[in-house]
């Protein structure tokens, strides 16, 4: 049976929510105690390593999750915090890795189980939803091309992926000074094909206060 390790990076200072979003309640509990209560309950988890700005932060993190192996401090950018918690795991090449965004703290463990069997299954995977909206390409002010949305999917986390699949993927972008918005785009670089599973419409990614908002209503009275 693979290990899984969880990569969850809360190191974002939160410029635009104007705070250090990974700490802002949510229904009375933080963010980050969210997404690690979710993550210590889910049988398939073996270990967490959490990504902190300020290892000072580690005091705010009320619970006692058993699953904690390390906590390490962030780097400048979110690749270089992924990378610095990616060097915290030991593992098999075959072992999954799951990295999510603490800033998503709805993320449930269907979603989960989904990513990590399609991730030992292929070596890579992420969650997604399809567009709704019609897109369109603008430059200089005006619409270039309207974009087929069928073939266009917003990209969720946790994103899963072999640990030497990942360990590659970010050799490759550290060797080349590569920075890419997600994981997932520094494997498709290194030439591996990466799967999707269904995201879920609920796990959204607090960037704004308002997206707080949203988060409350989602979760009821």
């Amino acid at each position: 049976m693979s290990k899984v390790s969880v990569l969850i990076v809360a190191a974002g200072e939160g410029r635009r929510f104007g705070a250090a979003k990974q700490f802002a309640l949510l229904k009375g509990e933080t963010l980050i105690d969210r997404c690690l209560g979710t993550f210590e309950r889910n049988g398939a988890v073996d270990e967490i390593i959490l990504v902190l700005s300020d290892l000072g932060q580690r005091g705010s993190i009320k619970g006692n999750y058993r699953k904690i192996a390390s906590v390490v401090k962030g780097g400048v950018r979110r690749q270089d915090s992924v990378r610095n918690g990616f060097h915290e795991l030991r593992a098999r090449d075959d072992d999954v890795v799951l990295v999510h965004d603490g800033a998503r703290p709805l993320v449930d463990g269907d979603l989960i189980n989904r990513v990590i069997l399609e991730a030992s299954r292929s070596g890579a995977a992420v969650p997604v939803l399809a567009l709704e909206d019609t897109v369109k390409e603008v430059r200089d002010g005006s619409v270039a091309l309207t974009l087929d949305r069928s073939k266009l999917f917003r990209v969720q986390t946790p994103q899963g992926f072999h640990y030497g699949v990942l360990l590659k993927a970010l050799e490759a972008a550290a060797r080349d000074g590569f920075y890419g918005t997600d994981e997932s785009i520094l494997v498709e670089r290194t030439g591996v094909r990466v799967n999707v599973v269904d995201g879920d419409p609920r796990n959204i990614k607090i960037t704004t206060p308002m997206d707080l908002r949203i988060a409350e209503a989602l979760l009821g009275p």
